[in-house]
């Protein structure tokens, strides 16, 4: 079976799942305990694909190896803070208190499942793109091979510093919310980290297109950019949405927004003279 339709198909069986089970459990985070997973798995069908077509299959390899660690790493962040456990995202709580029943099982349907899970989707498909233009790694490969890691190691030290507040806030030694480390430079720093990943893994599906002779229409510039587009549209909606919760429960976070940059690290800005 081509690789492109049996991800579809896998695709539409897991959202089915998380469909139904969201149904039978009333519980909608279903697409949260599978988002570290699916993405892995699409990966590897296009690698496989690379690696029994005969052709150089190092690109995709590396391409998914580095899948499976983000999926690794972010698994494992969403397993500790109980993700696993049956524990809804409090969100979808506040939006189903702010909606008629019909208008939530609309939003969880067309949204929760069918739009997020189309896009895990469509962040994988630059492993496509390199699979339709197999060409040797290349030094650009590395560079970006390197750069996906470093952001993984970002990511990771930014949920380990916000993971160590919460233990702290719940045995009372802090409160409030988290403004130092990576936090004093962006309010969301694993965000932009998160989101940082899958460009540069778009930019290695281009890289590929790019050596095949494609041009810069085609290659380095082509249709899978929608993936990362749509997922930074993603966090920057689900953002505004999650800041506006801490806003109404902090004051102060009136202040934190002002001085400090809302998801790409910046140095922070001057406190206001009181």
């Amino acid at each position: 079976m081509d690789p492109l339709t049996l991800t579809i198909l896998v695709a539409a069986c897991a959202s089915a799942a998380c469909w139904l089970l969201s149904l039978f459990t009333r519980d909608t985070s279903w697409v949260d305990r599978a988002w570290s997973v699916v993405p892995v798995i699409y990966v590897w069908i296009f690698a496989v694909a690379a690696l029994t077509s005969g052709a150089d299959a190092t690109r995709l390899v590396a391409m998914a190896l580095l899948v499976t660690a983000w999926g690794a790493r972010l698994t494992f962040n969403f397993a500790r803070k109980g993700g696993y456990t049956g524990t809804e995202d409090y969100r979808w709580a506040i939006l189903r208190g702010r909606m008629r029943p019909w208008q939530f099982q609309d939003f969880n349907l067309l949204f929760i499942i069918g739009f997020q899970m189309t896009l895990l989707v469509l962040i994988t498909l630059p492993a496509h793109i390199a699979l339709q233009n197999p060409s040797p790694f290349t030094g650009w490969d590395a560079v970006f091979t390197v750069l996906f890691l470093g952001l993984l190691i970002g990511e990771t030290v930014a949920d380990q510093q916000q993971w160590n507040f919460h233990r702290r806030k719940a045995t009372g030694q802090a409160s409030g919310f988290l403004t130092t480390g990576l936090f004093r430079y962006s309010r969301h720093p694993n965000f932009f980290f998160e989101q940082a990943q899958w460009w540069v893994f778009y930019a290695m599906g281009a890289a590929a297109a790019a050596a095949s002779g494609l041009g810069f229409f085609g290659g380095a510039l082509n249709w899978t950019i929608i993936g990362p587009a749509l997922l930074t549209a993603l966090f920057i909606g689900s953002t505004i949405f999650t800041e506006s919760i801490s806003a109404s429960r902090y004051p102060e976070y009136a202040e934190y927004r002002r001085t400090t940059s809302m998801i790409v690290p910046l140095p922070p800005r001057a406190a206001a003279l009181r």
